[in-house]
């Protein structure tokens, strides 16, 4: 079983030493970052090593690669986890039989968020591009806010920064409840499809998180006019000052207009007026995005044409469409995409950029329970949205295997066999891709699980098959 936070445990009011049990990811290494700039001494663990250590590392963290009882130095006062941890974990073994206080990570954020104005950014999908959307334009307005991002902003490189300004904004993980932990005055709700139901146990549960989450906003909600979750969360609401966004035609942010040949172009109609824009990202999605946006900015006070200039400047994060290199006219790109409506959007926005070629997508599945839940799902939009597909077996992160569901409950979906292929073996599966490509496709690596690492793979088949 893996670490479940506890919402009522108590926050030391001074951390320390502070040890990081999987200290490699966006979040955990974003939060890390910023202790390290309040001065506290920083060590940690992880199962492996990434650029995120590296760069803590010359901040002066002290990380092992590895989890084990040694990596737990005698002088550290607090530890901090992620729930991604198995709770027979050495490390947070020791630190509860020593009497340390444990914190999940979003008790750590909570600490480096007291006393600041909150924009917390909520939301099934679109949660990352969304805050990093919002940082973005702070900036560019001069407000300077502090930030933890689930990704890493393209133009900064990091996943978050201390400004000088009054606001924070932070990406609020709902997977497990933990986004309730935090005083937020702005809350954002990008959009409330069903997802982590292993954690809430049925849809309702689900939607009331987000309902919880939204009334203890102190200042405002920001929520989907489109989404029907959205529209269900809104209409339980008690806070009582919420403005939406989307192609509503009620909505108080009215998205329209949208070409997606290219980077996407789109209008907002706020107040009577008409605010023209053009992204440097793609996908119709990222024009949602980016109206959500636009409503927290403007909801904060901030002028309507300057937040939209603002938001045109963001050029994206890791991990969201992202190249990683050409051979001979084939280009391969990564995307987070890990639900049917976050592979259907990656897809279709690759679609307006790629031209005359083809779309490769190489899926791994992530976790057990969704991909039983969803199998059928994912299956149709991979068939819709994609040429071909390579189907990788399943990355379990938190979950115990369950018998018989392997990547090939997807490959088994489609309609058309000949147009996919479940190979778990990654280095059949690069092979088979680079057979299979042709100049002017896009490959896309798709899962919030370890996919990314399959890229040199996919890189190196390239270059054997087409150099």
């Amino acid at each position: 079983m893996t670490i479940k936070p506890d919402l009522s445990t108590p926050i030391p009011s001074s951390l320390g030493a502070v040890h990081f049990v999987g200290i490699g990811g966006s979040g955990m290494s974003g939060i890390a970052r910023l202790l390290i700039g309040e001065g506290h001494r920083v060590t940690g663990s992880d199962v492996r090593d990434s650029a995120n250590i590296a760069a803590l590392r010359e901040l002066g963290a002290e990380i092992a690669i590895g989890h084990a009882a040694e990596n737990l130095a005698d002088d550290v006062d607090t530890v901090v986890v992620t729930g991604a941890l198995w709770q027979d974990n050495p490390e947070y073994q020791l630190a509860l039989s020593r009497g340390l206080p444990v914190l999940h990570r979003s008790h750590a954020l909570a600490a480096l968020i007291a006393g600041r104005r909150l924009v917390s950014v909520a939301g099934a999908h679109g949660k990352t591009t969304s805050t990093g959307m919002i940082v973005t334009a702070l900036r560019a307005l001069g407000a300077d806010p502090s930030f933890v991002n689930g990704g890493v902003l393209a133009d900064l490189g990091v996943s978050s920064a201390a400004g000088a300004g009054e606001l924070f904004v932070v990406e609020a993980d709902e997977s497990d409840g933990s986004f309730l932990l935090y005083d937020t005055a702005v809350a954002l709700i990008t959009n409330v499809d069903p997802d982590h139901l292993d954690h809430y146990g049925s849809r309702d549960a689900f939607e009331q998180a987000f309902v919880d989450f939204a009334d203890r906003a102190g200042e405002l909600v920001v929520i989907s006019s489109d989404d029907a979750g959205a529209v269900r969360v809104a209409e339980r609401l008690a806070n009582e000052r919420v403005i939406t966004f989307g192609e509503a035609p009620e909505a108080t942010v009215r998205l329209h207009s949208v070409v997606t040949d290219g980077p996407v172009a789109f209008s907002v109609s706020y107040e009577g007026v008409d605010y023209r824009a053009r992204l440097r990202v793609p996908g119709r999605h990222n024009a949602v995005n980016a109206a959500g946006a636009f409503a927290v900015l403007v909801g904060l006070g901030f002028d309507p044409a300057a937040s939209l200039a603002g938001i045109e400047g963001f050029s994206g994060t890791g991990r969201r469409f992202e190249l990683h290199g050409t051979v001979d006219g084939v280009s391969v790109y990564d995307d987070y995409a890990h639900h049917p409506t976050e592979v259907a959007a990656a897809l279709s926005a690759a679609r307006t950029v790629v031209g005359e070629g083809r779309i490769i997508a190489v899926h791994q599945p992530h976790t057990y329970s969704r991909t039983q839940a969803f199998a059928k799902e994912f299956a149709e939009v991979l068939e819709e949205y994609a040429d071909e597909t390579v189907v990788l077996d399943v990355y379990g992160a938190r979950e115990d295997p369950v018998p018989g569901v392997t990547g090939a409950l997807v490959s088994e979906r489609f309609a058309d066999a000949a147009h996919v292929a479940f190979l778990a073996d990654w280095q059949e599966a690069a092979d088979h891709t680079a057979r299979i490509a042709r100049p002017g496709d896009y490959v896309i690596t798709l899962g919030c699980g370890d996919v990314y690492r399959i890229v040199p793979q996919l890189l190196g088949a390239l270059e054997r098959e087409h150099g």
